[in-house]
């Protein structure tokens, strides 16, 4: 099956076609390695913040509190012990952690691709015209989200390079998350019911992976 996508005005009328690359015509879909990918990305967004102070980090009196013996009560020694509530903790997290993940450059391509290629399958990628204010007006925006039926939608929009006035145009949409062809990534288009490209932009993704098969 060889898959095209629509390009559309922002009226919703039909302007053209692209037809993708030979590469998008596969069918056997690798889930396992998007969700490596997807695995790989989320692990390499952590923060590694968490983390809990030892006993030795603590600044308390290292004199001891009780007598060893004749209190009634089970020995006791400095304030700072761990066994006390909200004191040093023994064994606590670290942020000393690496927590990061690898994927060579040839399986992240791949990822993409199939990512892709589930979204084509759902029929879930449009095409627009290239997209252009000279004053960024949310208004506007919000109409060509009405006129795609994707104002109730979460929508991807991949632009061919970023574009401070189509961001700004939409920033203040909750529903929609724009990015750039060279950051787009399997997580983001996995996560978005809708992903729009922009007509450029699917020009050059057409040529990055023919690209791709070439160098292959």
């Amino acid at each position: 099956m060889s898959y095209a996508i629509d390009i559309y005005s922002l009226e919703w009328k039909k302007k053209n076609q692209v037809t993708l690359d030979g590469l998008f015509q596969e069918s056997a879909v690798n889930e396992t390695l998007i969700h490596e990918y997807v695995v790989m990305y989320l692990a390499n967004q952590r923060q590694n913040t968490a983390k809990a102070k030892t006993r030795w980090e603590i600044r308390w009196s290292e004199r001891k509190l009780f007598r060893q013996k004749w209190t009634g009560r089970a020995r006791v020694g400095s304030a700072n012990s761990p066994i006390r509530r909200k004191w040093g903790v023994t064994f606590g997290p670290l942020n000393t952690r690496n927590r990061t993940k690898k994927m060579n450059q040839k399986m992240k391509q791949k990822a993409l691709l199939w990512s892709l290629v589930l979204k084509l399958q759902s029929e879930q990628i449009k095409g627009i015209v290239e997209l252009s204010y000279t004053t960024p007006k949310t208004k506007e925006a919000v109409a060509v989200l009405n006129a795609l039926s994707l104002n109730d939608t979460k929508t991807l929009l991949v632009l061919n390079s970023f574009d401070d006035a189509v961001y700004k145009t939409r920033r203040n949409i909750p529903t929609v998350s724009i990015t750039s062809l060279a950051l787009v990534n399997p997580y983001d288009i996995l996560t978005h019911k809708n992903v729009v490209f922009t007509q450029q932009a699917v020009e050059q993704l057409n040529s990055r992976f023919h690209l791709l098969t070439q160098s292959a």
